[in-house]
Formats: C-alpha cells, sequence, structure tokens
C-alpha cells in the first residue's frame, strides 16, 4: 500500500504541475455543471406553447415525465438531457490524468528509474491507474451533487426536483460513473503504451466521447429513455468492455517488454 500511495501522490503532484491537465480537471467539470443549471434558470420563467410540448413528444414519453404540465416538462426534459453529460464527465477527467501520466514519464525520461525501483508492475499499474480514478469519480459526484443543490432553487415543483434525484441517476452515479472512469483510465493507459507526445495521447484519448454522443443523439430523439434499466444495461456492457481493455492494457504493461515496446 505504501508504494501504491507513493505513486497515486506523485501523480496528483505532476498533476497540479501541469496547467494543461488541470485546466481540463477543473474547468472542464465546472462548465459541465453550469450547462444544465443555466438550461433550469431559463425555462424556470419562459412561457411554453402547445406547439412546444408537440415538437417534445417523443421525449415527453418517458414515464419520468408522466402527470406534468407544460412548463414542468419542458424544465425537467431539457435539464434531464443536459445531465449526461455527467456521465461525459468522468470519461475527460480520468482519460487526461492517465494519458499524461504514463507519457508523462517518456517525456521526461523516468520510465527506466521508476521501472529500477523495487515496485511491482501490478503496484505500479494500480497507482496510476487509482490516480486517475479516484479524481475522475469524485469529480463527477461532486458536480453532481452542486447540481441537486442548485436545481432544488431553480424547479418549478417538486415534480421536476425528484427527476433529478430519480433512482435511475443514483444508478448513474454509484454504478455507471465508477465504470466510466475505469474505461477512460484503460484507454488511456493502452493509447498512452503506443504515443509519445501528450498532447496526441488525450486527442486520441477524448475519441472515447464519441459513443455517448450516440446515446445523446438517441435521447434527445426520443428512441432511447432514459430509467434505471438503461442505465443497469450500459453499466453490463460497459463491465464487459473494460475486462477486456484492462487485460490489454496490463498485457502492453509488462516489465520485461515495456521498455523496448514504449522508446
Amino acid at each position: 500500500m505504501n508504494d501504491i500511495r507513493t505513486i497515486v501522490t506523485k501523480e496528483w503532484v505532476d498533476v497540479r504541475q501541469n496547467k494543461m491537465v488541470a485546466s481540463v480537471v477543473l474547468l472542464v467539470p465546472l462548465l459541465m455543471t453550469a450547462i444544465p443549471v443555466v438550461m433550469l434558470y431559463i425555462f424556470r420563467g419562459v412561457p411554453i406553447s402547445p406547439g412546444d410540448v408537440q415538437e417534445m413528444s417523443a421525449m415527453l414519453a418517458n414515464p419520468i415525465f408522466a402527470g406534468m404540465d407544460a412548463r414542468e416538462a419542458m424544465q425537467s426534459v431539457l435539464a434531464t438531457n443536459m445531465m449526461l453529460l455527467f456521465l461525459i464527465m468522468p470519461l475527460m477527467v480520468p482519460v487526461t490524468i492517465a494519458s499524461y501520466s504514463i507519457v508523462g514519464e517518456k517525456i521526461t525520461r523516468s520510465l527506466e528509474p521508476l521501472l529500477a525501483t523495487p515496485i511491482t508492475t501490478t503496484n505500479l499499474l494500480l497507482g496510476k491507474s487509482l490516480a486517475a480514478v479516484v479524481p475522475g469519480v469524485v469529480t463527477t459526484w461532486f458536480c453532481y451533487l452542486i447540481f441537486v443543490i442548485v436545481a432544488r432553487f431553480l424547479v418549478i415543483s417538486d415534480r421536476v426536483f425528484g427527476v433529478f434525484v430519480n433512482g435511475m441517476w443514483i444508478v448513474a452515479m454509484l454504478v455507471l460513473v465508477p465504470l466510466l472512469t475505469i474505461l477512460a483510465v484503460s484507454i488511456g493507459v493502452i493509447i498512452s503504451s503506443r504515443v509519445n507526445d501528450a498532447r496526441a495521447a488525450e486527442q486520441l484519448g477524448s475519441l472515447v466521447i464519441l459513443p455517448f454522443m450516440v446515446l445523446f443523439l438517441g435521447v434527445v430523439s426520443g428512441f432511447i429513455l432514459l430509467n434505471a434499466a438503461t442505465f443497469w444495461v450500459a453499466s453490463g456492457l460497459i463491465a464487459l468492455v473494460n475486462v477486456g481493455l484492462v487485460y490489454v492494457g496490463v498485457k502492453l504493461f509488462q516489465r520485461e517488454t515495456i521498455l523496448t515496446r514504449w522508446k
């Protein structure tokens, strides 16, 4: 545990010293939290016409919006769609940290001295992974909590607020977010093992967001209904993907080949 704690501490010090990584870790989550808050504020007092409700009929088919009037439906639907950003957040933060963490060892030429220490490859990989996973999960949970607190004062009814603390979001935060974070870190490890530039690693790692844009478009179009079942299915699929990615990442981190393969 001392070896792992040392690696985690070292990685977090490196993150604080790197302005590019620190800006992503701090500013991006704040921006993503602000977007649904702004949506709540804007549509708090905007008059809603029957035509607006008709245009949103596909999204309003979701049972969680049942029984709401036009204003409640508009506010809850738009804010809920923007809350999908909380599922992108655990991808962006850790993949940035993980990508720089490993590529940084190449840039500073500290990889060989690090592997010359008594630390095992397992502890090294676990320490680097935890250094990226913990900030990703904690940041997402913290930003969601901030949103819920602010939303309590901006919603026009308790029914709207109930949508934001629905059981599906509890599943998303406690199950899906950690799995997404592990997914991002695993991809960051794999990409970093094949590139020698931190920016290239971050840009390639950010491509992991693209599949979730499909989810966003599906929700907006009404093709996908957000509910606990949807998040459970997504969690199961991502867990299976993570098993394969972790296996590949560990293989690329083999101590006997890491020095030659990463040059």
